[in-house]
């Protein structure tokens, strides 16, 4: 694992690499409020294990990447968009397979609609469509809107105060999978203790943008991996059904009993499942 800060235009963007440059590229794009911790150390190494270059960033306002006022969002999605480009203009590589998850999966939507010749391949984790989906799908589970109505009532700079209100949230996110709260305090804390700024992830919360690419699924020429959970609570899963439809020849894997999580019995099944998503895309350009 090799530590990297990637600068641009006054932007630093924290990222770790793990496996041999020379091998196919995976830039994992995780979702809003959560640093690259998100994508465990020990996922990374397996994934690099399988032949791949995997990078793991922080996205702007959370971990050690530049970060703003509580309350001040100077950037909508596709600055952060661009922010994914500019990692790999950092690390000199020309293509890479973008693997998002949540608000990383919209992104990866738009880099590969935006930046066509920069993005091999994507794969969207527990996300849903950068357009209108279905009018009959539930939206966000309310007990989740419910839950962050509480966080007025959190001492944001007090780590037992924060890891006790997560874990909380952690679990409510979780599906029908067995709950590792061990697992889950590990990396709210170790979080709070690397963020430069830790409540500047609210910002995230205020993101906006990205209009003149809306409702263009159909543009998305790359091989498109969807992996979604069937209890996933704030992208429902009948999104992914959206993204089916919506992007040509994309593929699914249902993950049965996951919430809204990167969940450890799933590795194995997610980690495959990109392998030879990327393999393949490989060999029918050979």
């Amino acid at each position: 694992m090799k530590e990297k800060i990637v600068k641009t235009n006054e932007i630093g963007l924290f990222t770790e690499s793990f496996g041999c440059e020379k091998n196919p590229a995976i830039l994992l794009i995780a979702g809003a409020t959560v640093s690259m911790l998100y994508w465990d150390a020990e996922f990374c190494q397996k994934l690099s294990e399988k032949g791949f270059f995997v990078i793991r960033y922080d996205n702007r306002d959370v971990g050690k990447s530049t970060n703003y006022e509580p309350g001040s969002t100077p950037y909508d999605i596709v600055d952060l968009t661009h922010d994914a480009i500019s990692i790999l203009d950092g690390y000199k590589i020309a293509k890479a397979n973008f693997v998002g998850i949540s608000l990383g999966g919209l992104i990866s939507q738009i880099a590969s609609i935006k930046y066509v010749d920069r993005v091999s391949s994507i794969t969207l984790i527990s996300s849903g469509p950068w357009g209108d989906s279905d009018p009959t799908i539930p939206e966000m589970d309310t007990r989740i809107l419910d839950f962050h109505g509480k966080a007025e009532t959190v001492d944001w700079t007090n780590e037992d105060s924060v890891a006790n209100y997560l874990i909380q949230g952690a679990e409510l996110m979780s599906g029908r999978k067995q709950f590792d709260k061990q697992r889950s305090e590990k990396l709210i804390r170790a979080e709070f203790k690397r963020a430069n700024n830790y409540i500047s992830m609210f910002n995230h919360a205020a993101l906006q943008g990205g209009e003149e690419y809306w409702n263009r699924l159909s543009e998305i020429n790359q091989p498109t991996l969807i992996i979604h959970g069937t209890d996933d609570k704030i992208w429902h899963f009948k999104n992914s059904a959206v993204l089916l439809e919506k992007i040509n020849g994309s593929k699914l894997i249902t993950l049965d009993g996951t919430g809204h999580e990167l969940h450890f019995e799933d590795w194995n099944k997610i980690i495959d499942g990109i392998t030879q998503h990327i393999t393949n895309n490989k060999r029918m350009n050979e």
